[in-house]
This record gives structure tokens, C-alpha cells and sequence, in this order.
């Protein structure tokens, strides 16, 4: 399962989030992602999980948990079809 997590600490790494949810099952992949102009996180990433029941445990668990001073949001990510459009920048 892919796992959406938001309102990330700009600071964190892609080890610190695998770490933390490695705590409920196998991580297959923590991916933070990155702005290109800056270098910076964006403060959201995705976590992959295999095991399903061990990713809803991660999201019942983590979801508005504190993670290294903010309260992060954390849901199964949706297919990239299903978000709306973006509207392109001027």
C-alpha cells in the first residue's frame, strides 16, 4: 500500500520516516519529496508498504501523531488519476 504523508518537518530524512514506520511492519520504500528550484523538502512524502494490514495499522496509529514537533497527517496516497488537475502556472 502507498501511504500519503503530510506536514512533514522540512528537516526530517527519508531514514527518520522509513524508521518510524518500520515500527509497524515492512517498509518497502520512504520517498520525500523534494522542490527542484530549492532543494528543499515540501514537507509530504509517500511511505510504500507490502503488507496491508500492517499499513492500516501504520496510518490508525500515525495519522495527527506527533513526529519531531509537528502533527503529521498520514492516509492511504490516492492513484495519481484520481487527484484533480493541476492548473498550470502564468
Amino acid at each position: 500500500m502507498n501511504i500519503y504523508v503530510g506536514n512533514l518537518p522540512y528537516n526530517v530524512t527519508e531514514d527518520e520516516l522509513r524508521e518510524a514506520f518500520s515500527e509497524f511492519g515492512k517498509v518497502t520504500s520512504a520517498t520525500l519529496i523534494i522542490d527542484k528550484m530549492s532543494g528543499r523538502s515540501k514537507g509530504f512524502g509517500f511511505v510504500e508498504m507490502g503488507n496491508n494490514a500492517e499499513a492500516d495499522a501504520a496510518i490508525k496509529a500515525l495519522n495527527e501523531s506527533p513526529f519531531k514537533g509537528r502533527n503529521i497527517k498520514v492516509n492511504q496516497a490516492k492513484p495519481r488519476g484520481d487527484r484533480p488537475q493541476r492548473r498550470p502556472r502564468n
